[in-house]
Order: C-alpha cells, then structure tokens, then sequence
C-alpha cells in the first residue's frame, strides 16, 4: 500500500455504480484509490477488496459474516471491518464510504479506529439527523446525500463529486500532522459551562509549558478527550470536569459511557481530577424532563437546557463510582474535592448550592478511594471556580508530572 490511498469503502452489490463515481472521481484527482466491497451476501466481487478478505477478518473467522440473516450480517461485517482496517490503517491518506442508514452503520465503526486527522468522510441519507451515534468521538465529515444513495444523476452526481473532491483534497493539502520541534506536550482538560472559570485560570498558569486541549464534556467530548489520550496526544489529563457521569447514571442527555477513565487506567498517564458539575443532570426543554423525576430542583439554563439538581443519593452513587474507577489508575493521581462547591451554581448562595449533597459526594468517594503513595485525595477549602483551586490543581499537575 503506497502513502495517500483512499478507501472507498461501500455495499458494492447495491452501491457499485455510486461507489465506482467516487472511485473515479479520486483517482481523477491524481490520488490512489482501493475499493473495499463491504457487502454480507456472500456474492463474488470486482473491488479491489473483496467481502471475502474483510470477513476473513471478523474475530470469529467469515461465518460470523455470512450468516444468512441480513441483520447478523451487517453487524458481523462491522465488526470485521473495524478488524480489517486496524491491519490496514498503516499509510492510509484517508476513507470515504457512502449509503444509508445501514451502509453507514458498516462504514463509521471502523472509521472511528482510525487516528484524528486521516481525511474521513462519509456520505449518508441519515446525515441531516443525529449522527452522534456515527461520528461518535471522531472527526468524520457526514454530507447529507439529498436524493437516495441509489444511482448516479443530477444531483448525485453533484454530491458525491463533492464528497470525492472533499476526501481527496484533504489527502493531498490537507494539514502538516508530523510533531514540530517546537511543540509543547499536550494537556487534555475538560470543562463545562459552569467550571469555564477554573479552567480558564489553570490555563493561565500552565500554557508556557503545556499546549492545552480543552474538551466541552457533553459525553462525546468526554470520549473525544480520552481517544486522544489513548492515541498518545497528551502528557497528562486535568479532568476537573466529570459531570458525564451525572448523565450516564441518571438518564441525561451528556451521558459518558461505561469506559470512562479507560484511557487513563490503559495509559498510565499522569492524571489531576475533580468532582466538577456533579450538582447536575442535564436534560433539554422543560418538557423533556422524564415524569419520575417530577419535583425536583431544575434550573433552566437556557430554552433547551434544563438542569437538575442531585440528591446526596445521588451524589453518593457518582463518589463511589468514581473513585472505584480512581482505584483502577496504577499511574499517578490526584483528585481534588472542592469543599465550597463544585460549580458556578454549587457556590454559596446560588440555586444549587447544597452542603448536604456536596458532603454526601465527598464521603462516598473519600470512602471508597484507596489512596496510596501515587494516588492521592487533596481537600480545597474553596469553590472549585476559585483562584485558590486553580493554584492547587496545578500544584498538583506538578506533583503527578515531575
């Protein structure tokens, strides 16, 4: 495989003549260009990858692909091709696929594998709706495809000509990714509305050592965070911001996902955490708000964001949560517990501020934390949104990076 070449990557016993469009279109350009026949038929192949040698690649061998049920197949051939393009991802200058909803459902899994910045784009009939579920957090280009993905006219023609020109544009001038001599380490952070303050202030402190990637924690932004660290991005992680975890326990709309900290537990990375925005649970418009939890205290944050304030229970079940995931960490940790709140809203006096709640959290997580020479637990006497935080947060990037 030579430096540059571009996947397309599709159904080729439904899509052929859309897929060869593009094919030619990229080739066109003066790219190398591979198709990969994604098809769970079974039927024989003219693309450069046959469905043959993707299925071969499926943990459980091609049967696992060829099932004879349209459902299982999709899934298996999925699964195979995100097998197939980890093996095959070396020199790749980018992948373009396109179809509907199941044709994308084949396509980003394995898009998702592959390393932020290869040119990814994939052309969809669901791609004016939420592809959340696609992009995942990835940088996939989604282009909706207008008139089905089912033939080459008028207005094909014009979209997938774009979609090609697009990816192939991308593998030929796209951004210079080599590491500059200059570059400073990477530093994840993560914030949200109500913690822009205190990160904004560790930013001031560290950005002559470190080049800071803040991610917005609506749930992808937390996956985004944590597949650049496993990527090898960043030196260290200020977590200070954990609210998906909030949403995933208690059904809101920026949830993580059950791998939350993985990355940190793979690495071994240095890691500073915090408890930031724990006070709450976000749903959208007042009238989104599920039925069982009538009565609460809700805040609106504006027309589309309403957020709801937790219960000690709660935060008891997200500190013991937490902190068993802390205890997983074999690299070196602090987490730091801000005892005048944990957000802009948690402070005295404001909507959210609940001592018994806060206090609730703390216990559950000094509880379950097992501290050790490497991992450690620091009590600030202030709102985590405090100058005073800010100094210990990064006393403690210090600690973990020296």
């Amino acid at each position: 495989m030579t430096d540059n070449v571009i996947f397309v990557a599709g159904t080729f016993d439904t899509k052929s003549a859309e897929l060869d469009f593009i094919a030619d279109r990229i080739a066109a350009a003066g790219v190398g260009v591979q198709t990969v026949d994604l098809s769970a038929t079974g039927q024989t192949s003219p693309a450069d990858v046959t469905p043959q040698d993707v299925a071969n690649c499926h943990p459980n061998g091609a049967q696992a692909v060829f099932t004879g049920d349209r459902g299982t197949a999709v899934a298996g051939m999925a699964e195979a091709f995100r097998h197939w393009i980890k093996a095959h991802s070396s020199g790749i200058g980018g992948i373009i696929s396109a179809g509907g909803s199941g044709g994308t459902a084949l396509a980003t899994p394995a898009m998702q594998m592959l390393p932020v910045g290869v040119p990814k784009v994939m052309v969809s009939t669901v791609a004016s709706g939420n592809v959340e579920p696609y992009v995942g957090p990835s940088d996939i280009m989604m282009m909706y495809s207008v008139t089905d993905v089912q033939g080459v006219n008028a207005i094909s023609r014009k979209v997938l000509g774009n979609a090609a020109a697009a990816v192939a544009g991308m593998a030929l001038h796209g951004a210079d990714t080599a590491p500059q001599g200059d570059e400073k380490p990477g530093l994840g952070l993560t914030m949200f509305g109500v913690t822009t303050t205190a990160v904004q202030m560790v930013m001031d402190q560290v950005g002559a050592r470190y080049e800071p990637f803040v991610f917005h924690a609506t749930g992808v932004g937390g996956r985004s965070m944590e597949k650049l660290a496993d990527g090898g991005f960043f030196e260290a992680v200020m977590d200070l911001t954990t609210t998906e975890v909030c949403d995933m326990l208690f059904g809101g709309v920026f949830p993580a996902v059950k791998d939350r900290f993985g990355a940190i537990i793979r690495q071994k990375m240095p890691y500073v955490g915090s408890v930031g925005a724990l006070d709450m649970v976000n749903f959208g418009a007042p009238g989104t708000v599920p039925e069982r939890y009538k009565g609460r205290l809700f805040y609106e944050h504006n027309p589309q964001v309403t957020l709801m304030r937790t219960t000690p229970d709660e935060n008891a079940q997200m500190g013991e949560w937490i902190a068993a995931r802390m205890n997983e960490m074999s690299g070196p940790v602090r987490f730091l517990l801000p005892e005048g709140g944990v957000s802009a809203l948690d402070a005295e006096g404001m909507p959210f501020h609940d001592p018994e709640a806060l206090a609730s959290l703390f216990a559950a997580i000094r509880d379950t934390f097992k501290e050790t020479g490497n991992r450690k637990l620091i009590t600030v006497p202030h709102n985590l949104n405090t100058r005073e935080f800010a100094q210990v947060a990064v006393q403690a990037l210090g600690d973990v990076t020296h």
